[in-house]
């Protein structure tokens, strides 16, 4: 039957193996539910037709049962009423009805059968929907908690190019910090310059200070004649 070749993979679907394979399961999840619901309805739909033909060859393969019973009887009835060929009558068409039986047992297993499959497959994918509608709120908690980790992880790493910036930042105050000791230094050196320049100055005055004192020095010494 086409059916059981169309819905084969619905039999052997794993729901955790599809989930591993998707790039987003949050949205796969939603889109698998879906198809297995949609599904479900064919399924039920296929499943109710190949119950009724089930139903309709055993209805079938009963009554021609019943006839064989009833030409059983009849011929059974023939003889004792001493009519021989009236039971022949009736055991040739048991014979017919008899090579009737054996394709409509035939006909019938094969529609028990299928139903059988088509029952199987009903009650897998009404499990699979069942337990993808149970695990739908947990599964999408996971994918949250996933995504708030990722971007956890990506906030992080972009701290650490802030982190290089304060690098960078503190490096650049270093090299202002000692230019601004070298200005300092290079501005003391000019003030004790200067102040040596003074000095010289002030020496200079200071000598010719001295040498009047020993003019009147030897002003005296002369008048005095010494």
């Amino acid at each position: 039957m086409g059916i059981l070749t169309r819905f084969k993979d619905i039999m052997t679907s794993n729901i955790n193996a599809l989930l591993d394979k998707c790039e987003d399961p949050e949205k796969m999840i939603d889109q698998y539910l879906r198809n297995l619901e949609r599904d479900l309805g064919k399924v039920k739909a296929e499943t109710a037709s190949v119950m009724a033909e089930e139903k309709r060859t055993k209805r079938e393969l009963d009554e021609c049962s019943d006839e064989i019973d009833k030409m059983i009887r009849y011929a059974e009835k023939a003889l004792l009423a001493g009519s021989e060929a009236d039971a022949r009558t009736f055991l040739e068409t048991k014979q017919t009805l008899e090579t009737k039986q054996k394709a409509l047992k035939r006909s019938y297993d094969l529609a028990a059968e299928n139903a059988s499959k088509m029952r199987q497959m009903h009650e897998k994918l009404v499990s699979d929907v069942r337990d993808l509608n149970a695990r739908r709120d947990a599964i999408k908690a996971k994918v949250s908690a996933a995504k708030a980790q990722q971007r956890i992880n990506q906030i992080g790493g972009s701290m650490a190019g802030v982190g290089e910036n304060l690098s960078a930042f503190d490096r650049m105050e270093a090299k202002a910090d000692r230019l601004l000791d070298e200005a300092n230094a290079m501005a003391e050196l000019q003030q004790e310059d200067q102040n040596d320049d003074l000095d010289s100055l002030m020496s200079k005055y200071d000598a010719q200070g001295n040498a009047a004192v020993e003019d009147e020095v030897a002003a005296l010494k002369a008048k005095l004649g010494l």
